[in-house]
């Protein structure tokens, strides 16, 4: 029988940012099932952001619990944290976060790195990488680029490879069509589903596009799972 453990579960998840009193976040409840594909909508400021925070164990709720392939992030240490997220998440980020300087495949597998279950599945990195790159439509070349060279466009699609290699059980994409053309954007979307369909791996989208929402298995909107906290005093 399939595993009925969500890949991802918040209950009673409280958050404030310090220094910040006039915003805060509850997020009730929030459960996704393994290759389940949630589009995330929300206007800006809502909040996005800072849950995808709270899910990777970036920043720590007050109060609560999050559940992400059965473990409770809370009981994690800093280092666990960072050793979890590198095997069970692939993050795609809002700003790409690569390193410019190294080439655009050391920056796809440096997560292989850092997760030995993940470069495991992946018998030849370098040959997953560059396909990887095809499906993006990068060029055939560009695995010896310097990630710093490229256009953002190119940028974003080099963070998403990074995040798909090897496939882990969730990937959490901010925002990742942003600097996409709309032929780049279904390719890249198309990738996504197939990780999703082969691999079983769910996927969490946080986008305001609402255009996406039929592409999704289920579309969540901000102001429906989260309440704004009153002002600290």
């Amino acid at each position: 029988m399939p595993d009925a453990t969500p890949i991802l579960q918040l209950d009673d998840v409280s958050f404030r940012w310090p220094g910040r009193a006039s915003f805060g976040l509850h997020i009730p409840n929030l459960t996704m099932a393994p290759a389940e594909t949630v589009l995330l909508l929300g206007e800006s400021g809502a909040g996005k952001s800072t849950l995808l925070s709270l899910i990777c164990g970036t920043v720590m709720a007050e109060s609560g619990r999050i559940g992400v392939a059965g473990s409770d992030i809370a009981a994690l240490s800093a280092s666990q944290r960072d050793q979890f997220r590198a095997e069970q998440i692939g993050l795609i980020f809002q700003q790409f976060n690569l390193l410019p300087f190294a080439t655009v495949l050391d920056n796809i597998l440096l997560p292989l790195q850092f997760a030995p279950k993940r470069r495991k599945r992946v018998p030849n990195a370098t040959t997953e990488a560059a396909r990887l790159c095809r499906a993006l439509g990068l060029p055939e070349d560009v695995l010896a680029s310097r990630a710093g060279s490229l256009s953002v466009g190119q940028q974003q699609r080099v963070a998403a490879a990074r995040a798909l290699i090897g496939a882990p059980p969730l990937i959490i994409a901010d925002e990742p069509t942003s600097s996409l053309d709309a032929t780049t954007q279904a390719g890249f979307l198309d990738l996504l589903f197939e990780q999703s369909r082969t691999h079983g791996t769910a996927i969490l989208m946080v986008s305001h596009d609402a255009r996406l929402i039929d592409q999704f298995d289920r579309v969540i909107h901000m102001d429906k799972i989260a309440m704004p906290l009153p002002e600290a005093l």
